[in-house]
């Protein structure tokens, strides 16, 4: 059996721009706690008052499955164990599993402790006995110990052995700066067993980009407990990643550390801790990542057509995640009705009219569109190229003015104002109307509703939430192309449409017609009644 351990809490948190709240931690504590996690690690209760109101408050959470654990350093040099501050507030914390963190490189020891080695042994097996005097589990972080097997193996070795002769329940292998090899981690980890008759964990940071192949070779070699955080957040370039260590382990090697249920959770456990670190979902982050199953090339796409593990390592649902299929210059004609059918676009689209759908994409893609995140656009490409459809309404034309007014004799005392007009038709009837805005999107937008909800009055319900922009050649200054991702919703959806062109009116025009246009046929169906 393997142990999962997250650090999520406290090593997590120690990434730039994370800092949770001492409710986040209790939330995302509970959700590790579903998703199976054998031990949390809620922070170290003697470095801040936060740290220290979490573990008061935590003793009223109810976990089903996980234990929280409380994280803190071996004793001060030459000071007792009873009067070390951090050992104090540990036993404090009221934790039944405490983490313990001791040098195990000679250069930290003698250069950053100011100490002896012999010295730092005494540090280590002193504080493990106290703390397992006083009825706690104590697990022992060998922090640096790769680089100190590199450095000096004999010292490295003999403080785990310190460690384990104490009563250390787990002793944990800490590549702390990240930068070991795999062959060299089962090197050493191969040392340890030797040496060290406690049970092995592995800790491992992300800088040389190789934290979870090190964790996985960790387990092959002999550990019985992972260290990680959920998406690999953690300082400088992070912690192994638990959302791919676990689905390794299980789906990989075997190794059962979580049920099928709770693995099925994985997806929605990695989404909710980045919404409560405030920090956007890497989309190509193996397993959990939005872009994780996405299928862009069109050969991908007709082989997953006849059987879907010729371009999927695993079932996406496993993870909680699902496959993708996107639209592009690179698509073939199975990209385009499979993309329909996922869809639920209700249409015949085979053969000639998939090829004439496909070219569309492409011409208008060599102009500055993209479809990857416009969805909505792409579902009107589809029903635009059947023969009996029908627009529920027509763009004539526009007119768009941007005047700049003084409002009083100071030369600071000015304002702009947009103001546009459109030409719409709706059946038989062209219908002409204006408005203002506060600025010439706005106003576009303002006079289009205008014009086109006295047909369709549901549109009063229909919202712009976003507004992107996107130069796509700098080269070109002013007269670049540009491409503009309106995102809408109607309270209940949210949908995205794309517009390009030389001119960034143009642009959002077609963005923002399409987006009504879409609203009107696929989710209010009023279109469909002109």
């Amino acid at each position: 059996m393997v142990q999962l351990y997250d650090c999520t809490l406290r090593d997590g948190a120690q990434m730039e721009g994370i800092s949770f709240s001492v409710e986040d931690k209790l939330k995302i504590a509970r959700r590790l706690d579903e998703l199976g996690m054998h031990f949390i690690e809620g922070g170290w209760p003697g470095a801040n008052p936060k740290d220290a109101e979490f573990f008061v408050k935590a003793r009223g959470l109810s976990l089903s499955h996980a234990v929280l654990v409380a994280f803190g350093s071996t004793r001060r040099p030459k000071t007792k164990v009873e009067v070390d501050p951090n050992l104090q507030a540990l036993v404090d914390g009221r934790t039944r599993v405490v983490t313990l963190v001791g040098k195990s490189w000679d250069l930290h020891v003698t250069r950053l402790l100011e100490t002896t080695l012999e010295e730092n042994l005494n540090m280590i097996a002193e504080s493990i006995r106290y703390l397992k005097g006083k009825g706690r589990r104590v697990f022992y972080d060998a922090e640096h110990f790769f680089d100190g097997y590199k450095a000096k193996p004999e010292y490295a070795l003999q403080t785990l052995k310190a460690a384990a002769e104490a009563g250390a329940d787990c002793v944990v292998l800490c590549d702390t700066n990240g930068g070991a090899l795999p062959t060299e981690v089962a090197t050493a980890l191969a040392a340890a067993r030797q040496s060290c008759g406690a049970p092995l964990g592995i800790h491992v940071h992300n800088d040389a980009e190789l934290a979870v192949a090190n964790s996985l070779v960790a387990v092959r070699a002999g550990a019985v407990q992972v260290q990680g955080c959920i998406n690999g957040y953690g300082e400088r370039c992070g912690n192994a990643n638990l959302c791919s260590i676990i689905p390794n382990l299980k789906l990989k090697m075997g190794i059962d550390c979580v049920t099928d249920e709770q693995l099925g959770r994985l997806s929605e456990v990695s989404r909710y801790v980045s919404e409560l670190a405030n920090m956007s979902l890497n989309p190509h982050m193996p397993y959990v990542g939005g872009s994780a199953f996405a299928h862009k090339a069109g050969l991908h796409v007709s082989g997953m057509m006849k059987a879907e593990e010729s371009y999927q390592h695993i079932d996406p649902a496993l993870v909680g995640n699902r496959k993708r299929v996107l639209v592009s210059e690179l698509s073939g004609k199975s990209n385009i009705i499979y993309k329909s059918r996922e869809r639920g676009i209700d249409v015949s689209l085979e053969g000639e009219q998939a090829r004439k759908v496909l070219e569309r994409i492409k011409f208008l893609e060599n102009r500055g569109f993209q479809y990857d995140g416009a969805e909505a656009s792409f579902d009107l490409l589809v029903l635009r190229a059947q023969t009996d459809y029908q627009a529920p309404f027509e763009l004539v034309d526009f007119f768009v003015i941007v005047e700049k007014r003084r409002r009083a004799p100071t030369i600071c005392d000015e304002e702009l104002l947009s103001e546009a007009s459109v030409k719409v038709k709706v059946g038989e009837e062209i219908i002409h109307t204006a408005a203002e805005g506060n600025g010439p999107v706005n106003a576009l937008d303002a006079a289009l509703r205008k014009a086109l909800i006295q047909f369709y009055p549901s549109l009063a319900v229909v919202k712009l939430i976003d507004y992107k922009v996107r130069i796509l050649d700098e080269t070109e200054g002013t007269q670049a192309q540009v491409r503009v991702l309106i995102e809408s919703s109607d309270g209940e959806h949210e949908w995205r449409t794309v517009g390009s062109s030389t001119n960034i009116i143009e642009a959002s025009w077609l963005a923002l017609a399409d987006s009504l246009e879409y609203w009107l046929l696929v989710r209010s169906g009023e279109g469909n009644n002109s």
